[in-house]
């Protein structure tokens, strides 16, 4: 319907539930916006990333993005990212949380995406469509959270903390040297991480060295050059890692 060269603009809410599809090349970034709708941004290719004052979500190809109502957010693409959106008036499903979540999209759920974006919007007052908006919301009662967050920690020590840890994930200083470099202890950080952020620096580390090998993998980089930057000695640690973490290699992952 659209592409990457053309400006992104959010459709008016026409009907209970109004859709968008959306082709972005690599590194197109949507600039900070909100939406008075609740928002379900699925990826049917590409990795896209998610960035919000609490956190960041990176969302993976196949699976999708629960943005809630007035969330104020930007979207980054890595490679090239297929985006089918659904806008749910606020608050149609209320199972999920009013905060963002990278959910798991089971095939029916994509089926019924897909076949969603073929409509402009949908409205309740036909009776085909409102039963398509009704399976919908059920399926969307249902969905499963997939820990792909990094939540932002508020403390400023702990902050440029995680700054210099994703401004760099192969940075080879310990831990205990970035957060001295950073003006406080590991204790401190320690502390502030578990507080804010519910992590420990060394968990918050390695999430968001998993987050940006989505990203470059994403982007078709080779598992050498993805496992240095990551911050991985050699590829065969960071496949380990990724198997260990997502449940597969990152080819059969990327090809699923």
């Amino acid at each position: 319907m659209s592409n990457s060269r053309q400006p992104f603009n959010c459709p008016p809410q026409r009907g209970a539930l109004t859709t968008l599809v959306y082709d972005f090349d690599d590194g197109h970034v949507i600039p900070e916006h909100r939406h008075p709708e609740d928002q379900l941004v699925y990826a049917s290719h590409g990795v896209m990333t998610v960035r919000t004052s609490a956190g960041t979500w990176v969302v993976p190809p196949q699976r999708a993005v629960w943005i809630p109502a007035r969330v104020v957010h930007t979207v980054r693409m890595s490679g090239r990212v297929s985006m089918r959106t659904l806008y749910l008036r606020a608050r149609m499903v209320r199972s999920l949380p009013r905060s963002c979540r990278v959910v798991n999209v089971s095939p029916l759920l994509r089926e019924l995406v897909l076949h969603a974006c073929r409509f402009p919007s949908l409205a309740r007052r036909r009776p085909s469509q409102a039963h398509l908006i009704d399976v919908i919301v059920d399926q969307l009662e249902a969905v499963e959270s997939i820990p792909l967050q990094l939540p932002a920690p508020n403390d400023p020590r702990a902050a440029r903390v995680a700054d210099a840890l994703t401004r760099d994930p192969a940075d080879s200083r310990t831990l205990e040297q970035i957060c001295r470099d950073c003006g406080a202890s590991k204790r401190t950080v320690e502390r502030l991480f578990l507080t804010e952020t519910n992590m420990t620096v060394g968990e918050w580390r390695k999430q968001s060295r998993l987050m940006r090998s989505l990203q470059l993998l994403a982007a078709g980089e080779k598992i050498t050059r993805v496992a240095a930057e990551a911050g991985y000695s050699t590829p065969s640690a960071f496949i380990s890692m990724f198997r260990r973490e997502v449940g597969q290699t990152p080819r059969r992952y990327f090809a699923g």
